[in-house]
């Protein structure tokens, strides 16, 4: 039968009304993606939001309940060995054998991939040393540390050049310095012409790399666009407030929100749009001093994609950062 391909060589992932359900879980509610071709795409949210299963079904581990989903154009329900060829992935939670070496490793998935003797060495080889990890290359795995590691399953994903890498939350629990390595090797990547489709809860981790993001909250899509664009659309520049011990958090969101729109704070903080910017700054500390209130912290931030983030969804992303 004739079908009318979803992508094109411009859009290497694209998705139409993708849903999954567990039982009476919908985990992924009717999404819709477009990656470009040689982009980094940032996929943000919060644990729980459908993140991972989004990628999952991208990457053929889930079959969609409905919707459909290309990717390097191949459908990824109909055609799924086309598209395993042509995609590299790094799970989160992939199963990797602690007792085998990294060199073991990288032959194993080099041959998997069809790659022969002398090719297969050459590049296994290469990408450990591009990764940082020529040193280690013949050390169990289960001797590495969590960087390490991440940067073995950057590895892995490349062995075969894939056009589109997937990389599903690729600096969790690692170290700023760990992190730094994931986050070079990605940009290194991309600057070859890597499409690379990356899902993270990390603020920081989606503003520096990713050139567009969506954010996921609740199995939808809740914002998509540029990070700037998206961050000048929230406006006026966020007042965080604490009032010392003794006064009235109340009446200091009273009086706040007489200056600005109420935005999600944490616990025991007061958040407004703060109308004027920093200009009304000394307005405001007039006013809740006449009112004899005492502040304890007060900031002023340019919106963030926390704050976008907090707009569209009404609270804060869990761990984000002020």
């Amino acid at each position: 039968m004739d079908r009318t391909p979803l992508t094109t060589k411009a859009t290497p992932v694209v998705a139409r009304g993708l849903v999954r359900r567990f039982g009476d879980l919908v985990a992924v509610d009717g999404i819709d993606l477009e990656v470009a071709e040689g982009e980094v795409f940032g996929f943000l949210g919060p644990n729980g939001a459908g993140k991972s299963t989004t990628v999952r079904m991208l990457v053929t581990l889930l079959s969609p309940s409905a919707g459909t989903a290309e990717v390097a154009g191949f459908d990824v329900a109909r055609e799924p060995n086309e598209v395993r060829r042509r995609i590299g992935v790094a799970l989160q939670d992939a199963a990797i054998d602690p007792l085998m070496t990294g060199n073991e490793l990288l032959r194993l998935q080099a041959i998997m991939h069809g790659l022969g003797g002398r090719e297969a060495q050459r590049r296994c080889a290469e990408l450990l040393e591009r990764v940082g990890l020529t040193a280690a290359g013949d050390r169990r795995v289960g001797q590495y540390s969590g960087g390490m590691r991440r940067r073995l399953d950057l590895a892995l994903a490349l062995i075969h050049r894939p056009e589109v890498l997937f990389l599903d939350e690729p600096t969790t629990g690692l170290d700023p310095t760990s992190r730094q390595a994931v986050w070079e090797e990605v940009r290194l990547l991309n600057d070859e012409g890597t499409t690379v489709f990356l899902t993270t809860q990390y603020l920081e981790e989606a503003d520096q790399l990713a050139g567009r993001i969506a954010i996921i909250d609740g199995g939808r899509i809740v914002r998509e666009g540029d990070p700037a664009t998206l961050k000048e659309a929230v406006g006026d520049p966020t007042l965080r407030l604490e009032v010392a011990d003794g006064s009235n958090l109340d009446d200091a969101k009273a009086i706040l929100e007489t200056f600005g729109p109420p935005r999600p704070a944490r616990v025991g903080r007061v958040a407004i749009g703060l109308r004027g910017g920093t200009a009304a700054l000394a307005t405001v500390i007039r006013a809740l001093d006449d009112a004899g209130i005492t502040v304890g912290h007060v900031e002023v931030d340019s919106p963030s994609l926390d704050d976008v983030f907090a707009d569209a969804t009404g609270r804060r992303l869990e761990g984000a950062g002020e």
